[in-house]
């Protein structure tokens, strides 16, 4: 009998993630165990969590999705843990999501997928899928080689044998990119999204999209910074991998002039920081010290500004001005 495990990675999202394992509790073909990454929630989170007797629980401190997702993988995969079906706190499965995954689970090892749904319409799709937007647009059951990792992804535990865990340094934004493309690289895993299996899910934000508050975002550093990972592991060739992270980055910093984009210098600034930490594998940011950073460029302005605000007084109180320097002319 093959054992399945949903595993959720949550962060201060009490109210969705009640949700999701409710979602979870409801299906018509039930997992035989929930694992929830509490990734060092502060709210109502972890008190939840204690009080539910049927979910096991793994509490760390918030190391993105990236270290959530290793931990719980890992945990299911040393738990013996057959089939792994993984999920954030930010969307929640439809009761027959797990059964349908199931229908198409006969070849093993494979990597199956959930179809991403908006949840404030239960109709357009989160991410674009081959040639269909909305849900009343699709006309067949299952679309080969996609996969939006990490949303009602069900991972067979040889999968992970071969290619290991997701890569928690990244810790978010470009952690399931980076996985799948490990997963398909050079592999010849089957890999589906099974469009009868649903997976409600908020809509996403994209730095390419949206006007970008440089004071509160900071997901657009780890975005850049992760891209070249992202690219490495998509590619064969190291050399063509970095080329295209340069065309990547251009395009980023004319897209910030093109969207009219406020605080233009202070944000290439960062995604400058983010270009060379790729280039020098250094993955020790947080999102502690990226706000710091951000927050080091507005103290800095300040001082520029009050700094400059001084130097003008002085030069027009102390400094004499041209005319009163001038000798007087002789009559």
């Amino acid at each position: 009998m093959k054992k399945i495990i949903a595993v959720i990675v949550s962060y201060n999202r009490h109210t969705q993630l009640v949700a999701c394992v409710e979602a979870i509790r409801q299906q018509t073909k039930k997992p035989d165990a929930v694992l929830v990454v509490n990734n060092g929630s502060s709210d109502y989170t972890t008190v939840w969590l204690d009080q539910q007797n049927d979910v096991e629980q793994i509490y760390q401190e918030n190391s993105g999705s990236g270290g959530g997702y290793h931990a719980g993988i890992s945990w299911a995969y040393q738990n013996n843990y057959d089939w792994i079906w993984c999920m954030g706190d930010d969307g929640y499965p439809k009761n027959t999501a797990l059964e349908f995954l199931l229908h198409h689970a006969n070849n093993e090892p494979c990597l199956l997928n959930s179809v991403a749904i908006n949840m404030a319409d239960k109709n357009t799709l989160v991410w674009p899928t081959k040639k269909y937007n909305t849900l009343n647009e699709v006309h067949e059951e299952t679309i080969s080689g996609i996969a939006h990792l990490f949303n009602g992804s069900l991972i067979h535990r040889s999968i992970v044998s071969k290619v290991g865990y997701p890569n928690k340094q990244l810790f978010y934004k470009g952690v399931a990119s980076e996985y799948f493309y490990r997963i398909t690289k050079n592999n010849s895993f089957e890999v589906k999204t099974v469009l009868q299996s649903i997976y409600y899910h908020t809509a996403p934000q994209d730095c390419f999209q949206y006007k970008w508050d440089f004071k509160e975002d900071i997901a657009a550093y780890f975005y850049i910074r992760n891209r070249l990972s992202v690219l490495c592991s998509k590619h064969n060739h190291t050399i063509f991998s970095v080329g295209k992270y340069l065309l990547f980055l251009s395009a980023f910093v004319l897209l910030l002039f093109k969207n009219k984009q406020s605080e233009k210098r202070k944000k290439i600034n960062l995604i400058l920081l983010g270009a060379v930490d790729a280039f020098t594998n250094n993955y020790s940011a947080s999102p502690n010290s990226i706000q710091r950073h951000i927050q080091n460029q507005y103290q800095l302005s300040l001082y520029r500004r009050i700094s400059n605000s001084i130097k003008k007084f002085a030069l027009l109180k102390l400094v004499p001005s041209y005319t009163e320097m001038a000798p007087s002319r002789m009559a």
